[in-house]
């Protein structure tokens, strides 16, 4: 039986992804990158060097942009529904968002006012539902 399991595990395929989901999970704006990057596949290994060994492309979106909108709303301090709602709906470069944030527009404030509470509120459920937990421990 274990001969037939290293032969079933030797024969695995390697697996890939579209360049969408690599370029999400590289925190990239997809429509910026290499033509070879946006029409090939993505092996994780691939994925991976990436990742540990930026090329200089990767290196230069990551730093300038155009960003996509969840490094935007993480760059900003708000949700990507903020955003949406501030009214920013395409990628930013980072000279864009440098410049929201110098410009501080009354959306923008009260996004991160909102994005602030909501962290609060996220903070105490957790300590609550610690306690909790902790409670029934003791309980038990």
């Amino acid at each position: 039986m274990l001969d037939t399991l290293d032969t079933m595990t030797s024969h695995q395929t390697t697996q890939t992804m579209k360049p969408a989901t690599a370029a999400k999970k590289l925190g990239v704006y997809l429509e910026a990158t290499p033509a070879e990057f946006q029409e090939g596949v993505v092996s994780r290994a691939e994925l991976n060097a990436l990742q540990s060994d930026p090329p200089q492309w990767l290196q230069e979106l990551r730093r300038d942009g155009p960003h996509p909108r969840p490094v935007v709303a993480s760059k900003l301090g708000v949700s990507i529904a903020g955003l949406a709602r501030g009214g920013v709906t395409e990628p930013l470069t980072t000279e864009q968002i440098d410049a929201l944030k110098q410009d501080s527009p009354e959306w923008l404030e009260k996004e991160r006012a909102t994005q602030a509470e909501v962290r609060k509120e996220a903070a105490r459920i957790k300590e609550r539902d610690a306690a909790r937990a902790a409670e029934q421990a003791d309980r038990d």
